[in-house]
């Protein structure tokens, strides 16, 4: 009889699932690890934000935040040719600025990513909309949980706050937490 009608043995059958079931939990453990090194590793940063506040039925109150660098003047961009479209992946390359109390604020914008300096970090976005010399860029950043019944008053400072983000050697972006503007 020939090898297809063949059932695996037993103890193949249980390497198998033992492979597998370690495959994912490695894969979990890589996934957290991950955020949790971008947050020990990263450059520290902080930008401008504008909050509004929605509320999660599944995970409760969150401010949604805007920050200054998402809305580029079309004079930053970098590259030749047209400005990006919706959907096209940029990299927003961030100068400290001295003046502006070491705040990072959008030195230009690029297709592929740039070398960052010192006192530069580039983050990566996606281009929501660009229209009228204006490009409006989300970073993946926009969404930060609060303790229950927080987020109105946070919203009542929007504008006012800085928010504090750790940019991880690889590109990976973890916000922190949200500080008093200075």
């Amino acid at each position: 009889m020939g090898r297809r009608g063949r059932i695996m043995p037993g103890k193949y059958r249980l390497k198998l699932l033992i492979a597998l079931i370690a495959a994912q939990a490695l894969f979990l453990v890589g996934i957290a690890s991950s955020s949790y090194a971008a947050g020990r590793l990263g450059q520290e940063i902080r930008i401008r934000t504008a909050p509004v506040d929605p509320r999660d039925v599944m995970y409760g109150d969150y401010i949604v935040l805007s920050y200054d660098i998402s809305r580029l003047d079309k004079s930053l961009w970098r590259e030749g040719g047209d400005i990006p479209k919706r959907g096209e992946t940029v990299y927003v390359l961030l100068k400290q600025s001295a003046a502006n109390g070491g705040i990072y604020e959008a030195a230009g914008a690029f297709r592929s990513k740039p070398a960052a300096g010192s006192g530069e970090a580039v983050l990566k976005g996606r281009v929501d909309y660009s229209f009228d010399n204006r490009i409006r860029v989300r970073y993946g950043l926009e969404k930060y949980y609060v303790a229950e019944h927080q987020g109105k008053e946070l919203e009542k400072k929007a504008g006012a706050m800085i928010a504090v983000v750790a940019v991880a050697p690889w590109g990976q972006t973890v916000l922190e937490r949200l500080e008093e503007g200075r």
